[in-house]
């Protein structure tokens, strides 16, 4: 067990505002604390793996770890769709595995994260908004490696994950809907295209026009957007561009 009274624990206030100083982006930001997070609990010659999970809808995401053996476990919790960061992240909750070799919550994916080396884990949640949940995640190669200490460090430094995941989940939203916006400005841009070649070539209004674009998309089996572009290009100027701020 780790002894957490040492000078390892961290002046955590003043270490986070210099690296919000020094870094340039999130990612950055969280990469330099799960790099000082893991350091600080571990042990002498037994380095703690750290990352951070952020599951959002259908998706898994380690959006920052102290290194490729830190992702590469949380890959293996991804693969078996349960451990003790998931339920951390899912349920609010700390989560800890003393021995994965006495571990009977998840016996599948004790056994496979043992096979790694990985003898005891840690789960502890990120508080964020909204649907996305998150979670901060230590793995070491000893039995029983995190102490009572070490648990409340941990979750002090998932307190300050917090505000930086946050501000980067909103971004991450904006950024969708922003591309969401543009994708779909494109396809009515393409169809309202196609819609006035057929209206000419045809010589009919803009509702059989649609019609005939619609029966063409339902007949083949694409999408109408797919069906319009095929129109606009067979005009031989290339695919449709929509213009906007």
């Amino acid at each position: 067990m780790l002894d957490h009274g040492n000078d390892k624990s961290p002046a955590v206030p003043g270490l986070l505002q210099d690296f919000v100083l020094d870094s340039q982006d999130v990612e950055e930001f969280l990469t330099k604390l799960v790099t000082i997070a893991g350091h600080t609990l571990s042990a002498e010659h037994d380095e703690v793996l750290c990352g951070v999970t952020l599951l959002r809808a259908r998706t898994k995401t380690t959006v920052a770890s102290n290194g490729p053996d830190a992702q590469k476990m949380d890959e293996v919790q991804y693969e078996y769709n349960d451990g003790p960061c998931l339920r951390a992240a899912r349920l609010g909750t700390v989560h800890y595995v003393s021995d994965f070799d006495a571990e009977e919550r998840f016996p599948e994916y004790s056994r496979a994260i043992a096979d790694h080396g990985v003898k005891s884990a840690l789960g502890v949640p990120i508080p964020l908004e909204g649907e996305a949940t998150a979670a901060l995640n230590f793995y070491s190669p000893l039995v029983d490696a995190f102490s009572e200490d070490a648990i409340e460090a941990a979750q002090r430094f998932a307190e300050e994950v917090s505000a930086s995941l946050r501000l980067a989940v909103r971004i991450a939203k904006l950024t969708e809907s922003s591309e969401d916006m543009r994708a779909a400005m494109e396809s009515r841009t393409t169809i309202d295209l196609a819609v006035g070649v057929i209206m000419g070539q045809n010589r009919c209004s803009q509702d059989e026009a649609m019609s005939i674009l619609k029966t063409a998309s339902s007949a083949r089996n694409i999408k109408l957007r797919d069906v319009a572009a095929s129109v606009v290009q067979s005009l031989g100027q290339g695919p449709a561009k929509t213009h906007f701020e």
